[in-house]
């Protein structure tokens, strides 16, 4: 059975001027339960999503900030399109048929989320498309020290549900290395100033990508009687205060599950299909948030720098303030072993291809 579409008029504001002269602009998508969903052009940022509690209220649950101007200076990456690629790759460098490619080094050495002035700090081209919301950008050779001129595009659409379908592409005129995704903060609670440590959180993976001390993945480690152990449910907090090596390294969660499924379909030659991964519930607001996407793997990063970082009306955030859950492929993975198999390489003539989606709904 279909979902209900409901096609409402997305309604445009302006939103400020960037410092080279060009205007950035919020776009907002409406759906039969009054959500609103704001986007802007700058980034192709999620910068706000009101929702209904149990009660019916309305509020926001995802961090942002109030201005282009805020989102531009910060290193939280608050709702953020990722690219050209998500996460870490180690001593910001790749070799790829035989080429060595020096990447931005804009964390530890490494690269991370596409470098200093990734896709998440662009201004991306916009159109409407049957309700929905189409941005496109051109990612120039060189870019971050990625070969290729590459084009991507991201549709959101906002179904009568409360499910937000984030449908990524992407093309290039020559081999290179893309993994892209979406770095929404959530917080179901909606309350300005809490943390998610009371969020329940549940993760359809039997093991996780253990980190080094400058958290690239080192191997992958069963989550069966650990902290990571998230297959039934489990409230945050309780967790976070578990004594683990890998959680005292990154102060909290930043690592990536494998998701069950994947290592099955690669085995067996089939492309991954979009399936439940997680599901988040925030009992005092009664929202529930459900993550389901095509891909191998699914960060899980609890906002464990974020406090004191500057959040809505210049209010600054707590530790632990947010919880993202990125779908995408494996940080690294360009580095590992076959990563054309993996889906690390897109080469001329293939296209990039990833589904994610995030359905909010409210438990009685």
């Amino acid at each position: 059975m279909n979902k209900p579409l409901h096609i409402s008029p997305i309604s445009v504001e302006p939103w400020g001027t960037l410092p080279g002269g060009d205007a950035c602009r919020l776009y907002t998508l409406r759906n039969a339960q009054d959500m609103k969903l704001t986007i802007s052009d700058l980034g192709a940022t999620l910068v706000s999503w009101h929702t209904p509690d149990r009660a019916g209220r309305l509020a926001d649950i995802l961090l942002g900030h109030d201005t282009p101007a805020a989102y531009q200076s910060a290193t939280t990456y608050m709702g953020g399109l990722i690219g050209r690629w998500a996460n870490r790759i180690a001593g910001a460098r790749f070799t790829l048929d035989g080429i060595d490619h020096a990447l931005d080094r804009n964390e530890n050495g490494n690269l991370l989320h596409g470098g200093a002035n990734g896709f998440h700090r662009a201004l991306w081209q916009v159109e409407e498309d049957r309700g929905a919301l189409l941005l496109r950008l051109d990612s120039p050779e060189g870019d971050g020290g990625f070969p290729g001129n590459v084009s991507v595009q991201v549709r959101y659409a906002l179904d009568d549900d409360g499910t937000l379908t984030i449908a990524y592409e992407g093309i290039t005129d020559a081999p290179t290395a893309l993994n892209l995704t979406s770095h929404g903060y959530f917080n179901l609670s909606g309350e300005p100033g809490a943390d998610v440590r009371g969020h329940i959180l549940t993760i359809d993976a039997d093991a996780f990508l253990e980190v080094d001390e400058r958290m690239i993945p080192i191997g992958m480690a069963e989550v069966s009687g650990s902290a990571f152990d998230f297959r039934h449910g489990a409230p945050l907090g309780a967790r976070l205060d578990w004594p683990h090596v890998q959680l005292a390294r990154a102060r909290g969660f930043d690592h990536c599950y494998v998701l069950r499924g994947g290592e099955q379909a690669e085995q067996a030659g089939r492309p991954l299909t979009l399936r439940q991964v997680a599901s988040v519930y925030e009992p005092g607001s009664g929202r529930e948030l459900v993550v389901s996407t095509d891909q191998r793997g699914l960060q899980c990063y609890t906002g464990n720098y974020l406090e004191g970082q500057p959040g809505r009306h210049g209010a600054p955030c707590v530790k632990h303030a947010g919880l993202c859950l990125e779908a995408g492929g494996f940080p690294n993975q360009i580095n590992m072993a076959a990563p054309d198999c993996d889906g690390a390489v897109l080469r001329p003539g293939g296209t990039y291809r990833q589904v994610t989606q995030y359905k909010v709904s409210v438990r009685a």
